[in-house]
């Protein structure tokens, strides 16, 4: 397996550890996707991107559109503290 391969696959598993946990911290314990809004999605997708993943890596792990994490990014939607 190349180098790129194998970390992508890496990246793959660790999205899904990220997923998980913040499925526990939340306190959502349904693993059925019944495509309800995600609430606080906003604040998971800030904090992730402050801590340097990408939009495609973020909507991968809320399972939310790269469209929407963009959105929840933009200046006008950030709250500045």
């Amino acid at each position: 397996m190349e180098n790129k391969e194998l970390l992508t696959e890496i990246s793959q598993k660790l999205n899904v550890l990220i997923a998980l946990s913040i499925k526990t911290m939340s306190g959502n314990t349904s693993f059925a996707n019944d495509n309800k809004r995600n609430t606080g999605v906003g604040e998971i997708v800030r904090y992730l991107h402050a801590h340097g993943l990408e939009n495609a890596e973020i909507a991968k792990i809320t399972g939310a559109p790269v469209t929407s994490v963009r959105t929840l990014l933009t200046p006008t939607r950030t709250k500045k503290k």
